[in-house]
């Protein structure tokens, strides 16, 4: 996966501890382990049940899928991502989706995983995620999109939505995750974060020195699950 030309926001790097180590300086926010995966995930995908929109996979669990050969060496991956998320002192969730719930059809102002968004957190932790089956997720740098509750359309609607004291107005966007969700520009390069690549991105929390990565779930391809582990 070639990053040269999609600006500097990314850092490419080609192992593990590389991606968990290296710093976010300057308008560095997402770093990627760039890999070229092997084995059949679609048939691990094939192989989950499913009587929900998303189904949470254990490690027990996928190891007691019958699977062919190559099945089993997309297993081995899975498991091994497993082991190094937790042994970082993450706590990687693999999951297989359908669908997210999306807010209201009509909904002014959408807050679901689907609008371009930044992950907020009270202490200093990074996002990391990757896709090995199905529609990968999306970024896009922070020069190329706005804060939804600064454009000033939006603002006064929202304004209206407030039952509150006019000084509350803040407090009433943050608590209701207004403050978090971005809109692209219409000339903004969003960029694809692939299949097979681990990506560490920049989260909103008190001590972080660069801004936090804009991403958004992608919209599913009919009929086709996305197999996803973040954590």
């Amino acid at each position: 996966m070639d990053l040269s030309h999609i600006g500097s926001q990314i850092q490419s790097v080609s192992n593990f501890h590389d991606l968990v180590s290296a710093p976010m300086r300057g308008e560095i926010n997402a770093i990627c382990w760039t890999r070229e995966l092997s084995g059949d995930f679609a048939e691990i995908v094939e192989k989950i049940e499913m009587d929900e929109n998303i189904k949470s996979i254990d490690p027990e669990e996928l190891l007691a899928l019958p699977l062919s050969e190559q099945g089993q060496l997309a297993r081995e991956i899975l498991l091994s991502d497993f082991r190094l998320l937790k042994a970082h002192g993450a706590s990687p969730t693999l999951n297989v989706i359908n669908y997210y719930d999306r807010d209201d059809a009509g909904s002014f102002f959408p807050t679901d995983v689907y609008s371009f968004h930044v992950d907020r957190s009270p202490l200093p932790t990074d996002t990391f995620l990757c896709t090995y089956y199905g529609e990968p997720s999306d970024i896009v740098p922070n020069s190329q999109c706005t804060k939804k509750i600064l454009i000033p359309h939006i603002r006064d609607e929202l304004k209206k939505w407030q039952s509150g004291a006019e000084e509350d107005f803040e407090s009433f966007l943050s608590e209701h995750f207004f403050d978090l969700h971005y809109q692209a520009n219409p000339d903004a390069h969003i960029i694809s974060l692939g299949l097979g690549h681990l990506w560490r991105l920049a989260v909103d929390h008190p001590e972080s020195k660069v801004p936090p990565c804009v991403h958004r779930a992608p919209k599913e391809k009919p009929g086709q699950r996305r197999l996803l582990m973040i954590c």
